[in-house]
């Protein structure tokens, strides 16, 4: 033997890093079973079926809810999404303009009107603004409250959106753009809020989801039955047969549009980072 002492590795015991993921995967997942299998066995589903799947009262929703309440929702989403994208580009030019009265008005108008409850706005809407301005109607009936109202949150929002993406444009395109003779204002419609629009498309795809959720809040500007939303007519043939079937049935319509959009959100997005890489 050399007299040289030869030093023994100690034996590792116990599981790797991997090994230890799987595990603690493998807890999760029969914790996650456990949990459905014990509302599956606890639950009345019994009760549930005749309170929420009449199937018979699921059918004469048809076409209505569709042909009717659908499109009434898309129309209210999508009036509400281009007042509010109008507006949501004047405010943010407003908030990087260089005169102080008007950063000083955007900035109070983004403050008051992200604070408030939308639910207060559409009521302001439907009341306030009559009894302020009598004998003022405003154009489009229900529809223009309803751009109105949706508009006024939605700008909000999206100012602070469109202005983070403007001033994420290389300044270097601006002053390209005044070296060929543009205008300031020439050049920030032509390169720089086309561009700005390029980077918060997905956000602002983002916002449209919310405002189709938000229209539900229609009902409280008091609306005639040809003028009913998705809730509103979900809800009132549940009181009408005291059965939450057609309430289940407006919320999966909704799903057939938030879903979708939800998707385009996220591909969006992705494309995005694709492109910043």
């Amino acid at each position: 033997m050399s007299g040289t002492d030869t030093k023994v590795q100690p034996r590792r015991s116990g599981l790797t890093r991997r090994q230890k993921r799987a595990v603690s995967r493998g807890v999760q997942y029969a914790v996650f079973v456990a949990a459905l299998a014990a509302l599956g066995v606890t639950a009345d589903w019994e009760q549930l079926q005749n309170q929420f799947a009449q199937v018979d009262l699921a059918e004469r929703m048809f076409p209505d809810i569709i042909t009717l309440a659908l499109k009434n929702t898309v129309l209210y989403t999508v009036s509400g999404f281009v007042f509010g994208l109008a507006l949501g580009v004047v405010v943010a030019l407003m908030r990087l303009s260089s005169v102080g009265p008007y950063r000083w008005l955007a900035g109070i108008y983004i403050e008051i009107f992200r604070g408030l409850p939308a639910l207060l706005i559409f009521i302001f809407v439907g009341v306030a603004v009559p009894l302020a301005f009598p004998g003022t109607e405003i154009p489009g009936g229900t529809y223009g409250k309803v751009a109105l109202a949706l508009g006024l949150v939605a700008a909000a929002y999206m100012a602070e959106t469109i202005r983070a993406g403007i001033q994420a444009v290389p300044k270097g395109q601006m002053e390209a753009a005044r070296s060929l003779g543009f205008s300031h204002a020439r050049a920030m419609v032509s390169i720089v809020i086309p561009q700005a629009f390029r980077i918060v498309i997905p956000p602002l795809t983002n916002e449209l989801v919310l405002l189709f959720k938000d229209s539900s809040l229609v009902l409280f500007l008091g609306v005639t039955l040809e003028e009913r939303e998705l809730s509103k007519f979900g809800r009132d043939l549940a009181s009408e047969t005291a059965n939450s079937t057609p309430i289940l049935v407006a919320g999966l319509c909704y799903l057939l549009v938030t879903i979708p959009l939800g998707f385009v959100v996220r591909r969006l997005e992705a494309k995005a980072g694709e492109a910043t890489k």
